[in-house]
């Protein structure tokens, strides 16, 4: 009667050693030979953050490289335009002209383009769209400081702390986002396109671009900057979710899973045409309507705010969030937001840290007696040239 006792104490304490031993082992990182199935479940965990690791990095390269590449080109094509403009004006774009088609250097600068958004198409297959989007405004940091030294177009002390804040909420953006995607193939996608959520999304950006363009546009379009500014990020949403959608069947097809015969393929395929094709349309309607100034953080906040919402309704990007990276990307976006405002909006304002000292070192001096007129250009606004009247200069928007 005793031993029984006896023999299920000793039962459980080589139990228990045994359990302690595995758990010292595994704390090394090293799984028990005595447990096959975990140490083949661990290295298959430690396989799939090490890969989706991977693929973030690359994503985040891509996205910058993108930025880079398009900043650039706008300064490139620029010194083309410039270099025309010297010649005969009656060859200028903003004459009807087509005399830049001639120019080597501005050819240069589309194929400039043309890898910068190859880039950035590849890195939406890479990375999430919450995170490749909102680097965007690494391109207007980069196109900022190229024009002010090699087109000698003044950066003032705003643009500079602008450019910064830029950076910092870029950067916090990149600490923050999503590190890895609920969506890892074409099949897990087409599952993703049948929730609610994202077909209840879709219905309502269609028929609200719909009323815009039918009702809207119309009797405000002239008026209001938000109208054509919203049907370009209602429909930029979509445009970026079909990118996303098309690269994934790309990085598939490339490792060895064939996607050019799948249907959803050649579907992501026309709604990229079909968006992006409308997204040009209308905010070349805008930039031809209203000051380039204010058309671009408009546009920057509407369509990264679409774009973040849309990726996490069918991607879920953010369903692996804690609260404390949720706050910081929207801190980060937020910053960025307030950079790009302040780049564009305060551009032309004569203000230097020279000028800021003067004013802290006497408190009393009105704000009036100082020199802030207008002497800068925006290289944006370089582009498409309008004569108001003869007292004015010409603005390029």
């Amino acid at each position: 009667m005793n031993e029984q006792p006896h023999a299920v104490v000793e039962s459980y304490s080589m139990t228990n050693v045994t359990g302690m031993a595995s758990i010292a082992s595994s704390s090394n990182g090293f799984p028990t030979p005595a447990d096959p199935v975990t140490a083949i479940g661990n290295v298959n965990t430690l396989d799939e953050v090490h890969y989706a690791s991977t693929d973030f990095y690359i994503g985040l390269g891509l996205a910058v490289s993108s930025s880079l590449f398009i900043g650039s080109s706008f300064i490139i094509k620029k010194k083309a335009l410039l270099k025309l403009a010297s010649g005969d004006t009656s060859q200028r774009a903003s004459e009807g002209g087509y005399g830049y088609l001639r120019e080597w250097m501005w050819w240069m600068g589309v194929i400039t383009m043309g890898v910068g958004e190859a880039c950035n198409f590849a890195a939406y297959a890479f990375a999430p769209a919450s995170l490749v989007t909102p680097l965007g405004a690494l391109s207007v940091i980069v196109t900022a400081i190229l024009s002010s030294r090699m087109l000698n177009e003044r950066l003032n002390l705003l643009g500079s702390i602008g450019c910064a804040l830029c950076l910092l909420g870029s950067t916090v953006i990149v600490i923050h986002s999503p590190k890895e995607e609920e969506v890892g193939s074409m099949a897990e996608l087409a599952l993703k396109m049948k929730d609610a959520g994202f077909l209840i999304y879709v219905i309502l950006v269609i028929l609200a671009t719909g009323f815009i363009v039918v009702y809207v546009a119309p009797r405000y379009g002239h008026t209001n900057i938000l109208v054509y500014i919203s049907v370009c990020s209602l429909i930029g949403s979509l445009s970026v979710l079909s990118v996303k959608g098309l690269g994934l069947a790309i990085k598939e097809t490339l490792s060895g899973h064939q996607q050019f015969t799948n249907w959803l393929t050649y579907f992501w395929l026309a709604s990229v045409a079909m968006c992006v094709s409308v997204q040009l349309i209308y905010l070349n309607k805008a930039l031809d309507i209203f000051n380039t100034s204010m058309v671009t953080p408009i546009y920057y906040v509407f369509f990264t705010t679409f774009v973040i919402l849309a990726s996490s309704i069918l991607y879920k990007e953010w369903s692996c969030l804690g609260a404390s990276d949720v706050i910081g990307n929207f801190v980060g976006f937020l910053t960025t937001i307030i950079g790009i405002f302040q780049m564009q909006l305060f551009r032309d304002v004569n203000i230097s840290l020279y000028q800021v000292q003067k004013l802290v070192s006497r408190p009393s001096a009105s704000l009036a007696n100082a020199d802030f007129s207008s002497s800068s250009t925006n290289l944006v606004d370089d582009y498409c040239m309008r004569q108001s009247n003869s007292n004015r200069r010409m603005v390029y928007t």
